[in-house]
């Protein structure tokens, strides 16, 4: 509109500061937005790296971060992918912490929580701890300046940890999707599995979710064939070597299995014998499963 008012600073969803607009052009490499009423000087925005793909300009976000003001832009672009055919495979197990997958000779894993990442998260306690402690001692006035940059800290904090996950998790599936032709990575319940209060956080930092959908686009973009595994589909309870599936007390827990006394990461086969690595026995489960939906 030719009177709107200043773009406002709110989310449903989320609690960073971003708006989001279709009628904003760029004009000799910079970023133009739409003048708000009542401003004075307004200027184009210069850019701190061009975009990468050339197209319409749909929409663009832009987003107040910890340390400055990002811009996201949605550009329709034509482009046709031609499918890949199927000469390499590979799948993708899902652990707290790490994604176990198979390469071409063997077995290797990919951790998502390195070990910078647990002095961050200790610095984050640190000031989520100091922030509540002045909302206790303050309620109805705690919005200090020591309180705004005690914020500002914790938002820090959090960006350096997002920013080093999404950095590792970028490079571990493009490598994916350049090497591989047909993966096979499986539909968790993230929802479902986060009830359990034990083990939220650690799901939650773990990336699961993150993961899948960066899979879904990337695997487009190359034209991989990228294939889900059902929810229910027991990849870890399946022995790759028979397909016997384990029930009831047989079942592999967090904790092993006490009824027969094996470890965690210990996979025994109660119908032909054969013992492997719970992670690389769900690898290959989960590679298995891929083929057949493909030759199927």
């Amino acid at each position: 509109m030719p009177d709107h008012d200043k773009p406002n600073w709110k989310s449903k969803k989320r609690s960073r500061k971003t708006f989001k607009t279709d009628r904003a052009q760029l004009v000799n490499g910079k970023l133009r937005l739409d003048k708000p009423h009542g401003a004075g000087a307004w200027y184009d925005i210069k850019l701190a790296e061009q975009p990468r793909w050339q197209g319409q300009l749909k929409q663009v976000c832009v987003v107040q971060d910890a340390d400055g003001y990002y811009a996201s832009f949605s550009i329709e672009v034509q482009a046709s992918v031609e499918k890949r055919p199927v000469l390499t495979v590979t799948g993708v197990d899902a652990n707290i912490g790490k994604f176990d997958y198979q390469t071409s000779t063997g077995y290797a894993t990919q951790p998502t929580l390195p070990e910078r990442l647990p002095p961050l998260y200790a610095r984050i306690a640190h000031y989520q701890r100091q922030l509540a402690r002045k909302r206790k001692v303050n309620p109805k006035h705690f919005n200090s300046a020591a309180y705004r940059t005690t914020r500002t800290k914790l938002k820090r904090q959090y960006q350096r940890v997002e920013r080093i996950q999404t950095d590792l998790l970028q490079k571990f599936t493009t490598m994916l999707v350049t090497d591989y032709d047909l993966i096979g990575i499986e539909d968790l319940d993230n929802r479902h599995m986060r009830m359990n209060k034990r083990l939220a956080k650690n799901l939650h930092r773990s990336l699961f979710g993150k993961f899948k959908v960066i899979m879904q686009y990337k695997a487009d973009w190359y034209g991989n064939t990228l294939v889900l595994a059902d929810r229910f589909y027991p990849s870890t309870q399946r022995c790759s070597r028979c397909g016997y599936v384990k029930t009831a007390d047989e079942r592999i827990t967090l904790s092993g299995n006490l009824k027969h006394r094996t470890g965690h990461d210990d996979y025994h086969c109660y119908q032909c014998g054969v013992k492997l690595r719970r992670d690389e026995n769900a690898v290959e489960n989960l590679v298995a499963y891929a083929k057949s939906k493909v030759t199927g």
